[in-house]
């Protein structure tokens, strides 16, 4: 049977030798490059997105409706 507390302590100690390799602070400095890099782009969020989105298409319909009831308005201002 495995002992829990040596695998326990045997993957802390691997965290701990990975968090002190140059790989962690490659990933660290990466992190913060692309996030720059992002921030710089001016980006929105895919929820930012959505609901503007949904705006747009809220507004297409009325003006939809808007053009139709201004058809009919004009065609009843027309003289025959």
């Amino acid at each position: 049977m495995v002992n829990e507390k040596l695998v326990d302590e045997i993957s802390a100690r691997i965290k701990e030798l990975m968090a002190r390799t140059p790989a962690a602070d490659i990933e660290r400095n990466m992190r913060v490059t692309l996030s720059s890099l992002f921030a710089r782009l001016d980006l929105v969020t895919r929820e930012e997105f959505d609901v503007q989105s949904a705006v747009l298409a809220r507004t297409r319909e009325k003006l939809t409706a808007l053009e139709a009831r201004l058809a009919e308005l004009e065609k009843t201002a027309k003289p025959h």
